[in-house]
């Protein structure tokens, strides 16, 4: 997440403002400290995805990643 809202140029508060969440939710996320809830997560992903976010899932060649639309 952290890489995708940077690529975006967003902090966390402005994720977190945009999503609808709380910005301690988004850094607990980021620093490994807890989950989200199933709702959550899908609001910050299409936050995130609206922005131009592509979420890459791992395959053979490496796992999970993010790039820009191009």
């Amino acid at each position: 997440m952290k890489l995708a809202r940077t690529a975006l140029g967003l902090g966390v508060r402005e994720l977190a403002a945009a999503a609808g969440v709380a910005p301690s939710t988004v850094q607990r996320f980021e620093s490994g400290k807890g989950d989200m809830h199933s709702r959550t997560l899908d609001g910050v992903q299409r936050v995130l995805e609206g922005g131009g976010i592509v979420f890459i899932p791992a395959d053979a060649n490496g796992g999970p990643g993010v790039r820009l639309k191009g």
